[in-house]
């Protein structure tokens, strides 16, 4: 058995440990890699590699000297028998290094490469004349998260489908794919006198005649959900449904249920902000409903990123 199919045993047992071992499997393979990795010297070096808005593949990458200064550079993606290759750039460096530069976008649904689910190795092919030339990537150092108002996205913010970077044992670049979290979408909030109306898609998972429930308080208010396309669902409530009973603030909840038992909340977790409540604020409206005294509604998001809309008793002037 050669090096590489013993690493990769190695691997696929440590993916099937039990969890109580799966600490010295996690040793076991950063002590493989630290072996490995810098006997490596002649692969193509990945300087950065990281997908920002959840859904391209951002790399830089130094050829080998070896490689010479190809006339054309691929990245090829491939999992089994299945290969799908995007156009680099291929440019030469100040001090004379070659380095390949690409963009790659994920998912057949947005235009990019059809990629399902699992682990997709990432190499380049390169081209001078009729020589065509395959490298592997390797990868020194994981990226590391950056700090600030906003992150990485984890998500494609258009079909949720979720893309990552990972490592193989020997350090060669992995996109490792997963489906979109069953999730309701908010896609669109608004707010007037007469009501609320909430626009959002639901992901990675389906409803059967869907409704949605307002609940605060241990009260709870159905309405019916509308249909405006193909992904896109609308609810729509009157605010005099909402009025609170009290002189504090009733909290309303929102979740999506079907005859199933089944219930998501709605909220906003496609984004890379790191404080959803503050940057995702939707305006306040005072409004009187027939018969009823005059609330302040405010809609907005949790932390967490779930919808939710606060209904506030107008204070009696003094």
């Amino acid at each position: 058995m050669t090096l590489r199919h013993k690493t990769s045993a190695v691997t696929r047992r440590a993916r099937a440990v039990p969890r109580r071992l799966r600490p010295r499997a996690v040793l076991l393979r950063a002590w493989l890699m630290g072996f490995l990795i810098p006997l490596r010297r002649r692969a193509a070096q990945v300087r950065y590699v990281g997908i920002l808005d959840g859904q391209t593949v951002n790399l830089h990458v130094q050829l080998p000297a070896s490689a010479g200064l190809p006339e054309q550079a691929e990245i090829v993606l491939s999992r089994r028998r299945h290969s799908h290759p995007t156009e680099a750039r291929v440019y030469r460096g100040a001090e004379g290094e070659i380095f390949v530069d690409a963009a790659v976008l994920l998912g057949a649904a947005v235009g990019g490469l059809p990629i399902g689910t699992g682990r997709w190795r990432v190499r380049l092919r390169v081209r001078t004349g009729r020589r065509t030339r395959t490298l592997s990537l390797l990868l020194v150092e994981p990226p590391v998260p950056y700090a600030g108002p906003t992150k990485p996205m984890e998500a494609s913010p258009v079909t949720g489908e979720r893309h990552r970077i990972g490592r193989s044992v020997r350090g060669s670049v992995r996109v490792v794919s997963a489906d979109a979290r069953a999730a309701v979408e908010v896609a669109k909030v608004h707010l007037e006198h007469s009501g609320l109306t909430v626009d959002f898609r639901v992901l990675g998972t389906r409803f059967d005649e869907p409704w949605a429930e307002f609940r605060a308080s241990g009260r709870t208010v159905e309405r019916a959900v509308t249909a405006l396309g193909p992904d896109i669902l609308r609810v729509e409530v009157p605010l005099g449904e909402m009025a609170p009973r009290g002189v504090a603030p009733e909290h309303w909840d929102v979740g999506l249920r079907d005859a199933t038992g089944r219930s998501l909340r709605l909220g906003r977790r496609l984004h890379d902000v790191r404080n959803p409540l503050r940057v995702f604020a939707v305006r306040r409206l005072a409004v009187t409903p027939a018969g009823l005294t005059t609330m302040i509604v405010q809609p907005r998001y949790t932390p967490a990123g779930n919808f939710r809309v606060t209904c506030t008793r107008m204070p009696e002037a003094g």
